[in-house]
């Protein structure tokens, strides 16, 4: 009669996995706001499940092309480092030279600190769709071996598939957390001025 209201085991989960997700990201932040720690939330569970979906037989998942793994990096940094530069701009230039630099090597590390600040999106997008992109190769290869191979190699080619897509599980949900942390950690600069 009130079956809406009963949570099931799924749902359950669920909640158990956003909420310890949005711990992890709120400590990150530093007890930043609720609203930012679910902003990551929900692009770790966005990666995750376009990364499942590629897996899915005759499907390219989206995070193996550079352009949409951009489009995930690019704007959030963008924004937090606009953010950052608007609201807090002293504390951005500190991170610019390291505590403890001699004052003959500041130039210099002012030009690496802004370097390595604007490839972060970079580095973010292709890490994410090279890692996709290199497990959904190596088992379109094997499944495409299958047609030339023996019956007697076709149980051991199965098998090594079926543990090879857990390893892409495993794989899709590393690389969603990666990402999501990276973004967290790369934000939690502008956002504590």
């Amino acid at each position: 009669m009130w079956f809406w209201v009963t949570p099931t085991r799924s749902g359950l989960m669920w909640k158990v996995v956003v909420q310890a997700l949005h711990r992890e990201f709120k400590l990150l932040t530093g007890g930043a706001n609720w609203g930012l720690t679910l902003v990551f939330v929900g692009l770790f569970w966005f990666i995750f499940m376009n990364d499942l979906l590629g897996l899915l037989p005759y499907v390219f998942t989206g995070t193996s092309h550079l352009v949409v793994t951009l489009a995930l990096g690019l704007p959030l940094w963008l924004g937090v480092m606009l953010y950052g530069w608007c609201n807090h701009a002293m504390h951005m230039y500190a991170h610019l030279v390291p505590q403890g630099t001699p004052p003959a090597l500041m130039p210099f590390m002012v030009i690496i600190e802004t370097v390595s600040n604007l490839i972060r999106p970079g580095t973010l997008a292709v890490r994410l769709m090279a890692n996709m992109m290199a497990g959904h190769l190596l088992l379109t290869l094997l499944g495409n071996t299958g047609a030339g191979v023996g019956k007697l190699m076709v149980g051991g080619l199965v098998a090594i598939q079926c543990a090879l897509l857990g390893l892409e599980i495993a794989v899709a949900m590393i690389q969603s957390y990666v990402f999501a942390v990276l973004s967290t950690l790369y934000s939690r600069e502008a956002i504590h001025g």
